[in-house]
Formats: structure tokens, C-alpha cells, sequence
């Protein structure tokens, strides 16, 4: 990793791409349309990076949050995911909504993002899923973990989701307080589980 992170003026934008001005210096960020969306040419801005390095380029990926951040290296991370790939796919959706797509079997959410195909999207979902129960039980400390599915039902799903996000099990736990779990969506839910950390 060459910087955690770059905090700077947007300089330009291009499809894709974010040039950020760091003390005269501008640095090329490829990126997604969803961090573009939070962006504007001549505002400051705070990309979290991701720096791929091979031996006939230095490519640095720039993120408006560490959770999209977490998510593009966990798609890089599969077989077959190279970083266009898990540009479109981040692209096509928020950092919540994928990680509801994996934690959920949702093969149609991968699939709606440009060149991924039904194969690559099933492979996306059998590697990441058990990352993301990993992932989870280590987030849960000494506490009990909620089961990505099964009996748990919705609110299980949103917990496992919000512990994927990075956020304890206490978190997770307070947030669910005065949700109406049993009406709304598992997205509708961690939407407004995520609105009441924040506040917070």
C-alpha cells in the first residue's frame, strides 16, 4: 500500500476517473460513479486508496469510504475479478447494496453490472459468502454471531450485513432498536441502521 489515503482538491473528472490536486501534485484515481456522485471539480475531497502495482504500471483506486474501499478488495480478491470489473459492479450499486447482493444470493444484482456475466456473478457469491460469515465471527468478539440465514430472517440478514460493513455486534444492536423489522426490507433495514450510527 503506497498511501491509505488522498485528501485534495478535484481537479477533473473523466468516466471512471478522479484527478485529485495534493500539494501540486495530481493523482489519476480510478473510481466508481457512485464515489463521482459525491464528488465536484474544484471542492476537497478524501479518497480512500487502493494502489495496484505491476511491472508496467502503478494504478492507484480512489473510494469516497473505507466500505466501498473494503468491498472493491474483496471483489479483487476472487478469481477472475480484476479491477474493471469491481469498478462496474461497484458502479451499479452502494457499498450496502453489494454487500446485501452477497450476504442475500442475489445473482441478478451482480449480473446488472456491465460484463459481468451469470458465472462470474455465481462465483463472486460462493467466495465472498463465506468470507463474509468469517469476516462477521471475527467482528462478533466473544459475542454470539448472527447467522447470515436461516431462522434469523431479515433482521439476521441486515445484522450480517452491518457486521460486513465493519460495524460491531453492539452497533449493530443498537441501531436495530425501534426498527420495524418484520414490514420493512433487509436493504430498507440496513438503511436505516446505518442512519442511526450516524447520528450517533
Amino acid at each position: 500500500m503506497l498511501f491509505y489515503y488522498l485528501n485534495g482538491t478535484v481537479a477533473a473528472m473523466e468516466a471512471n476517473l478522479a484527478v485529485v490536486d495534493c500539494g501540486g501534485v495530481g493523482y489519476a484515481c480510478y473510481t466508481t460513479s457512485y464515489t463521482q456522485s459525491q464528488l465536484a471539480i474544484g471542492r476537497v475531497a478524501k479518497l480512500y486508496t487502493y494502489c495496484s502495482i505491476r511491472e508496467d504500471a502503478v494504478d492507484i483506486f480512489g473510494f469516497s469510504s473505507r466500505e466501498e474501499k473494503k468491498c472493491f478488495e474483496r471483489l479483487v480478491g476472487v478469481t477472475g475479478v480484476g479491477p474493471k470489473a469491481a469498478l462496474a459492479i461497484l458502479s451499479s450499486m452502494t457499498p450496502e447494496q453489494f454487500t446485501l447482493a452477497v450476504v442475500t444470493g442475489d445473482e441478478k444484482a451482480l449480473t446488472a453490472a456491465p460484463g459481468v456475466g451469470k458465472k462470474l456473478a455465481q462465483r463472486i457469491l460462493l467466495e465472498l459468502k463465506d468470507k463474509l460469515a468469517g469476516e462477521q465471527i471475527e467482528a462478533a468478539g466473544s459475542g454470539p454471531a448472527v447467522p447470515l440465514t436461516g431462522a434469523g430472517g431479515k433482521a439476521a440478514e441486515a445484522s450480517a450485513a452491518l457486521a460486513a460493513l465493519g460495524y460491531s455486534q453492539s452497533e449493530i444492536g443498537a441501531s436495530l432498536r425501534g426498527v420495524d423489522t418484520g414490514s420493512l426490507t433487509v436493504e430498507e433495514i440496513v438503511r436505516q441502521c446505518l442512519r442511526a450510527m450516524v447520528k450517533n
